[in-house]
């Protein structure tokens, strides 16, 4: 039997796959010196830093909770339960924040 569309299913990712919770979109922002920089202001490739959702088995960096560096222009969106998310593949996330990660390391992945 197929679920209605109302009905919630638990989800699992699969692969090296990570779904992410954008922490703003491209509206404006402030900089540190308190400048408020409008969206219309072209300032060059602008990463995004986003919250770790979930992750699929083959993910070796990065673990729920976390928080990833990576370029909203290579994102796929999706809407789970009246929510936005991001779904990222681990290869396309540029750096990774947690309080495991201990200074020294590079967190490359080779």
């Amino acid at each position: 039997m197929l679920p209605t569309s109302g009905e919630k299913l638990p989800i699992r990712m699969l692969n090296d796959r990570v779904l992410v919770s954008s922490d703003g979109e491209g509206g404006e922002r402030r900089s540190t010196a308190g400048i408020v920089i409008p969206a219309t202001a072209a300032v060059g490739k602008r990463l995004a830093w986003a919250g770790v959702v979930a992750v699929g088995q083959h993910v070796r960096q990065v673990q729920v909770g976390d928080r990833v560096l990576y370029d909203p222009e290579d994102r796929a969106e999706v809407e789970l339960g009246g929510a936005q998310y991001v779904l990222l593949r681990e290869r396309d996330i540029h750096a990774v924040a947690a309080p495991r990660v201990e200074d020294g390391q590079t967190g490359l992945y080779l």
